[in-house]
């Protein structure tokens, strides 16, 4: 029998890109449901089929193991997507504009029907 070295479970892409290896899910997803969400590893592996319960297993392990490099890989991943949303609120996508001004001219069509009945 054959045992793992923690490490050799994830790819460690960069500082702030941790994932499963085999798959594209990173430690975040799991701690966050580990963490903040309450489930337990086999309900994080039943909601993320891709992934095995031993790897859930070694993401906490890991987490545990290293709580101060993740709690900081985590704060950073959580500052990182309010950044990315406030810039992309900031600087919409032309796409996002045009569906958002097609939206207010059906709410005024709907608003206009419903005065003249």
């Amino acid at each position: 029998m054959s045992t793992k070295h923690i490490a050799d479970y994830f790819n460690f892409l960069s500082s702030e890109d941790i994932r499963l290896k085999d798959s594209r899910i990173g430690i975040e997803t799991i701690l966050y449901e580990y963490i903040d969400c309450g489930r337990s590893p086999e309900e994080i592996a039943q909601i993320y089929q891709t992934i095995s319960l031993e790897q859930v297993y070694a993401t906490i392990l890991y987490y545990l193991q290293n709580k101060e490099t993740v709690s900081a890989y985590i704060k950073n991943w959580i500052e990182h997507g309010h950044r990315m949303r406030e810039q992309q609120r900031l600087n919409p996508p032309p796409v996002s504009e045009k569906l958002r001004q097609l939206r207010i001219e059906r709410q005024a069509k709907q608003q206009a029907s419903h005065c003249n009945i």
